[in-house]
């Protein structure tokens, strides 16, 4: 009679792992301390399905890999117990293939590596304590669809260094940014990859270490202190995460055991040809688990306020960047990846299972639909998607001649029949600024630089009025000139150079106007915060729009894309009354003409629906910002005798004493209103 199976306490971890449901697979593989009686241990595992023999080597035995062999705890993982190890020691595994090659690859789920060139993996356990209890405590208040975000895209290493430093240190560029970003009135940052990779050419994209912040800046625990910070100054964090692909580099994922281990053994699933990676095998329980649990780490353990997943495309499609005979369709005959759409649904669930008030969010290039939509609607479960639509329609309109603007009006107006069918995030991302494209401002269509400033503000301004959340990429605030390069900080001296300057003070009083003002963020994903009042003026390409908040009030826009001042231009508008200017893309304080007045009294002729419009000036390539602003009247003066009457009054009848509750008394008119003035609304 055979007798039962001993169970342990891995059998249950190890089950989840290759059901592709172990969301915390960083707590079972890798190497953690643990103590034995007196002793003060390291258990080391691995997951190598395929190996023949496995050791740990490093600087503790002189990389012997005679020394320290591992040995199964399954039929595919591989574990070790090594005494007398410290903190920061270098280590890697020794792994020996079916065919007897000797492969040394780095810890798969190692906390912390060696700073490039090296590229062994490090002891590390965090003991930091964090500090950001009021941040989180705040957060679980915060909806973030009815919030404002207006994110800053950051590279760490160039964005501002000292000559001699070419990375700066986690808490360094804490120290310095925050108050930047504080000045700037910005709600998020967001990291290009932080990832441990070993090419400073792939700007993080190309991964080796999915538990690890880049040794460059920094220990685990330098990184964590600089998102306390953060949170500690009111800043959201978002870092760039790349689940698609991984390098081919010796030491990582590529090949691990000696077969095709992490990624598809299908040539034609295998790779992404034209960027020299691997692609990840969503099949696999075993690979699900590993980024599933990559996800939840940095979300957990590093308090990080969101997630922006790269690359989602390449995911979704079969057929992405491969031409036909290069890709094989799938079970039904199609090109969607079903595997990798699996992947993404289970992703989203237990990061937002264990975590409901983060941020996902897709960089997602195709119409896929329901990106943004939960899992159990069909959707891909994300809560943002970056609109690339809305992205390249608006900077190919920008670069072209005004000329030519009348016969693409369309693309100034396309996205929004869609922007609200996802939760959209309006991105002028690092990809749009590099290899050729030029910075921004330089896209800018005008015949001398102060038209290319003024064309800049003006969809700058444009930007900011329409729905969706917005994200920058570092420099674009002052109008950097020069493309992004990794390898040298912003063109910080520009700002010497008075249009610089007062771009940099645009951007600043932009932001904070819309920080301050409900209508630009309250409803952005739903037709009750916007509402058109002229979208077909392509002659003189002219727009106009209202955003409304929760309460009713609004705020009009009126986009001139042209280099031509409009005198006499009407549009309609739904209260009589006066409206009055509150924010000028051509104010003279930022360089422009100062030509359009800043209040407007109604006239009573009907157009565009209302019975009611107004005229103003239109300066060239210019946005205004309108509120309505109604003139107050005054109470009629008493005259002698209505005040000798009301003495007289008075003195027959004693004013009674009458005795409310606070709940029950009714403020007066003069009071509500300084109330409401002074509302801030108040965002994570």
């Amino acid at each position: 009679m055979q007798s039962a199976q001993k169970t342990t306490a891995n059998d249950f971890p190890l089950y989840l792992f290759h059901q592709g449901k172990n969301f915390e697979a960083h707590k079972f593989f890798g190497a953690h301390p643990f103590r034995r009686g007196r002793g003060q241990f390291y258990r080391f595992r691995v997951w190598a399905p395929h190996a023949k023999s496995v050791s740990v080597i490093g600087s503790f035995n002189q990389w012997d890999r005679t020394c320290h062999p591992m040995y199964k705890i399954s039929d595919t993982v591989w574990e070790a117990e090594l005494p007398r190890l410290k903190q920061f020691d270098s280590y890697k595994y020794s792994i020996e293939t079916e065919d007897g090659q000797i492969l040394d690859k780095a810890d798969p789920y190692a906390a912390h590596y060696e700073r490039r060139p090296g590229t062994a993996s490090k002891l590390f356990e965090s003991s930091y304590v964090w500090e950001d209890r009021d941040w989180q405590l705040e957060k679980k208040k915060h909806v973030p669809y009815k919030s404002p975000m207006n994110i800053y895209e950051v590279n760490i290493s160039s964005w501002k260094h000292k000559p001699e430093e070419k990375f700066p240190s986690y808490i360094g560029f804490a120290e310095e940014i925050i108050p930047y970003l504080k000045k700037m009135s910005y709600t998020h940052i967001e990291f290009m990859p932080l990832t441990e990779y070993p090419f400073d050419g792939s700007w993080g994209y190309q991964v080796t270490g999915y538990f690890a912040p880049t040794s460059r800046h920094g220990t685990p625990d330098d990184f964590r202190k600089m998102i306390d910070m953060f949170h500690q100054a009111g800043i959201g964090v978002i870092l760039d995460w790349v689940p698609a692909h991984f390098p081919k580099d010796p030491m990582g994922l590529c090949e691990f055991d000696g077969t095709y281990c992490y990624e598809y053994a299908d040539p034609l699933k295998m790779e992404h040809k034209g960027w020299g990676t691997r692609v990840f095998d969503y099949g696999k329980g075993e690979v699900c688990s590993f980024l599933i649990s990559s996800a939840c780490c940095w979300l957990e353990d590093f308090h990080l306020d969101g997630l922006r997943v790269d690359a989602v495309a390449s995911m979704l499609y079969l057929d992405y960047d491969r031409p036909d005979g290069e890709w094989r369709p799938n079970v039904y005959g199609g090109h969607e990846n079903l595997e990798a759409v699996d992947f993404l649904r289970h992703l989203n669930e237990a990061a937002f299972a264990r975590n409901p008030d983060i941020l996902m969010i897709a960089e997602e290039s195709t119409a896929w639909p329901m990106v943004t939509k939960p899992t159990d609607m069909g959707g891909l479960g994300f809560n943002f998607k970056w609109n690339m639509g809305w992205m390249n329609d608006m900077l190919s309109y920008i670069s072209l001649d005004p000329i030519y603007r009348a016969f693409n009006h369309d693309k100034l107006t396309f996205s929004f029949f869609y922007c609200f069918s996802e939760n959209y995030i309006l991105p002028i991302s690092h990809d749009e600024i590099v290899y050729g494209k030029c910075s921004m401002l330089q896209k800018m269509s005008g015949q001398n630089e102060e038209e290319k400033f003024a064309s800049y503000r003006a969809f700058l301004g444009y930007m900011m009025a329409h729905p969706g959340k917005k994200l920058l990429f570092m420099g674009q605030e002052f109008a950097q000139k020069n493309e992004w390069n990794y390898e040298t900080q912003l063109d910080w001296e520009l700002l010497e150079q008075p249009a610089h300057k007062q771009m940099e003070q645009f951007s600043q009083d932009l932001n904070k106007f819309y920080l301050e003002h409900p209508a630009l963020w309250q409803d952005d994903d739903s037709w009750q915060g916007f509402s058109w009042i002229s979208h077909d003026d392509y002659q003189q390409s002219v727009i106009a729009f209202r955003r409304i908040d929760d309460d009713g009030k609004e705020i009009i826009a009126i986009c001139n894309f042209c280099p031509v001042q409009r005198n006499d231009y009407k549009i309609g508008v739904p209260k009589e009354g006066r409206y009055q200017t509150v924010f000028n893309t051509d104010a003279a304080v930022y360089g422009g003409s100062g030509i359009t007045e800043k209040k407007f009294e109604t006239l009573p002729i009907s157009m565009h629906g209302f019975e009611q419009c107004i005229s103003m000036t239109l300066a060239p390539l210019s946005v205004l910002y309108l509120e309505y602003a109604p003139v107050k009247k005054r109470a009629p003066r008493k005259t002698t005798a209505a005040k000798s009457t009301t003495t007289k009054k008075a003195a027959v009848k004693p004013k009674k004493t009458v005795i409310r509750t606070e709940s029950a008394a009714k403020p007066t008119a003069s009071v509500s209103a300084r109330k409401k003035k002074v509302t801030k609304s108040e965002s994570v």
